[in-house]
């Protein structure tokens, strides 16, 4: 009886193990709330399995690290990263590739923004008023809430953050860093100008307490990042067929909820200028 047991046990786990092994997995960066990420990807995975004619799952991670590290280690096979997290992907997993990218996503920009109590106006060079306020980034992982922010910060006084600003902040993503500095606890922070628009055409947000002063020159950010073995796993042909399914997403409701206009192709070359810039200021070895 006991062995009977255990057998039927055991023939549970390789069932469960063997569903697993099937279903393609993907993840993305938690950039803003919970609840839009949740909204919009599982929307995204009933999408790939429609067009994939397989099992595809969304998984949430906590974190832009958790992302990367679920991607080296195929807990996910496919993930929407930032710039600087896709780079940092793709060097842990040989043959992985950037497939598409949002048509906004090629000339993107980071918004600077401040509370009116920093007595800031918007300009089109760089806010050399900022220094000596306190400062919100997003994540430590971000391309548009850390890389770049910190990379013309750099630029503009030749020295780190830390002894540019009276306080400098992490929020963990966009939809926090502008509640931050809407509310004042922090008088500047750098955001996802994606996120900026969204969530000031709402009635949610008090432009008279906040509003943009400066905007960074573009350079590319979030893709689509798929392990190079999906083929070995899934099929001949897979990564293929999920490059098209992401080419051909096109439910306005959908895209809307990114906010993108549509995808179009990406290749880890485009990504160049991100990997060097975290190098400059060390963020990359």
């Amino acid at each position: 009886m006991l062995h009977q047991i255990a057998l039927t046990a055991t023939l549970g786990l390789l069932l469960a193990s063997q569903a697993f092994a099937d279903t393609f997995v993907f993840t993305a960066i938690p950039d803003q709330d919970e609840t839009q990420l949740r909204e919009r990807f599982e929307a995204v995975s009933d999408y790939l399995s429609a067009e994939l004619d397989t099992d595809v799952r969304f998984v949430p991670v906590k974190s832009y690290a958790a992302a990367v590290t679920a991607f080296r280690n195929d807990q996910v096979q496919l993930a929407w990263f930032g710039g600087l997290s896709g780079v940092q992907a793709r060097s842990l997993v040989p043959g992985s590739e950037a497939l598409a990218q949002g048509v906004e996503d090629a000339q993107f920009k980071t918004y600077f923004i401040a509370h009116k109590s920093a007595g800031l106006e918007p300009s089109e060079a760089f806010p050399e008023g900022i220094k000596g306020k306190t400062f919100t980034f997003g994540s430590k992982g971000s391309t548009s809430g850390r890389l770049m922010p910190e990379f013309y910060i750099r630029k503009a006084f030749g020295q780190p953050p830390e002894d540019v600003f009276e306080r400098v902040g992490f929020s963990d993503n966009h939809s926090r860093t502008l509640a931050l500095v809407e509310s004042g606890t922090y008088q500047v922070g750098a955001l996802n100008y994606q996120v900026w628009k969204s969530e000031t055409a709402g009635a949610d947000i008090d432009t008279d307490a906040v509003q943009v002063i400066w905007e960074t020159p573009p350079y590319p950010d979030y893709q689509w990042t798929i392990r190079g073995d999906v083929d070995e796993r899934f099929g001949k042909g897979f990564k293929e067929k999920v490059r098209a399914a992401l080419l051909a997403m096109d439910d306005p409701k959908l895209l809307e909820t990114f906010p993108r206009e549509g995808f179009i192709p990406a290749s880890n070359d485009d990504y160049e200028p991100i990997r060097e810039t975290g190098e400059a200021i060390g963020i990359l070895d």
